[in-house]
Formats: C-alpha cells, sequence, structure tokens
C-alpha cells in the first residue's frame, strides 16, 4: 500500500492544493463505491466525478484498491481513536456506554457511504490493509465490551465477557444497518437508533 503520510500536513500551497483534491477524490470514490460497490467503479469514474483524468489519478492513489484501503483504514481510524477519547473523558458506565452509542451514530449519519463499503467490500482490502483494519476494530469492539461488562456490574448484574461481546456485535449491526434504512428525520433516527441500541445492548441482563 502506497505511504501518504506526506500528504498529513502539507506546508506548501501546491501540497495544500494537492491534500484538498485527494479529500475531493476519496469523497467521490465513498459514493460511488457505496452506491456501486467496489468491483462497478473504475479510477476514471472517481476522478471523473471531479474533473480528474484517469492518468492524474495515478498522482494520488498507486490503483483502485488503494483508494478503499484508505477509505476504510480512515473509518476504522475514526472509530477507534474517537470511541477511546469517548471512554477517557470518565463518567458512570452506563453514561459512558450512551456516549459510545452517541458518537457511533455521530458516525454513522456523517460517514454512510464508508459504512455501507465496509459492510460490503471489507474482504476486497489488500492484505496489509486489512490486517490493520481488523485489529482497529477487534480494539474498538473490546473497549465497547469493556464499558458495557462494567455498566452491567454497577447494576449488580454479572455479564461474562463471552456475552458481552455477543451484545456488541448485535448492536454494531443494528446500528450498522442505518445506512439501509427508509428516509426518516435525522434527529428523530439519531434518538430511535440510540434507544433501540442500548435497549439491545442491556435487554435481560443477567
Amino acid at each position: 500500500m502506497t505511504d501518504h503520510s506526506v500528504d498529513a500536513a502539507p506546508t506548501t500551497r501546491r501540497g495544500q492544493a494537492k491534500a484538498a483534491r485527494r479529500v475531493e477524490l476519496l469523497a467521490a470514490a465513498a459514493r460511488q463505491m457505496a452506491a456501486r460497490g467496489f468491483a462497478g467503479v473504475r479510477l476514471e469514474d472517481i476522478g471523473a466525478e471531479v474533473g480528474v483524468s484517469g492518468p492524474a489519478m495515478y498522482r494520488h492513489f498507486a490503483s483502485k484498491n488503494d483508494v478503499l484501503d484508505q477509505l476504510l483504514l480512515d473509518i476504522s481510524e475514526r472509530l477507534y481513536a474517537g470511541g477511546t477519547e469517548v471512554i477517557a473523558r470518565g463518567g458512570p458506565p452506563s453514561q459512558v456506554l450512551s456516549n459510545l452509542v452517541e458518537f457511533h451514530i455521530d458516525v454513522l449519519v456523517t460517514k454512510p457511504d464508508l459504512i455501507a463499503i465496509q459492510d460490503r467490500d471489507l474482504g476486497s482490502l489488500t492484505p496489509e490493509a486489512n490486517h490493520r483494519v481488523r485489529s482497529l476494530q477487534r480494539r474498538y469492539v473490546e473497549s465497547w465490551v469493556q464499558v458495557l461488562q462494567a455498566a452491567a456490574d454497577a447494576e449488580g448484574r454479572a455479564l461474562v465477557e463471552a456475552e458481552a461481546r455477543v451484545r456488541v456485535h448485535a448492536g454494531f449491526g443494528l446500528l450498522n444497518s442505518s445506512p439501509r434504512l427508509p428516509a426518516f428525520d435525522e434527529d428523530a433516527l439519531r434518538r430511535l437508533l440510540s434507544r433501540m441500541a442500548l435497549s439491545a445492548l442491556l435487554v435481560d441482563l443477567p
């Protein structure tokens, strides 16, 4: 996978312009891959949406796989880093769990294309990116598992790790289905998803 770390903090006007164009291209790629799938999109299609020729795309990405790698690494890093920050703010376990749900919903609402791509095209990642994405996902899940167990413990309930992990995965399944839901008022959807997710995570605690 191509190392794009030099684009992380461009210092020249040319570098800033290239970084801005790269953001546009990734957004176009996310829209197209969410709509048609990774296999149904060409680099030329992505470039055409923002006025970049096919050959010029290679100034930004090594391949179409490179684009997908960057998209799914971005969403995985965003989720893990954001979840870690939510937990670091502290508070009663039940409130931390609620805050995690709200954070996850915020990402779903603002990045629905990436959630849809992750759900469908994870298997098309290059091996290196696949390893990194799955590692970040596991760490994100485990952070939720610990918070859920703490929330159960605070209520005097004993929730074993294996069941907590199943509950977390099921909760993600519920939340991550939101890009496929019928059109609905955004604020109302946030509230509904939050209530449903918390209910699913905490229902019938032993």
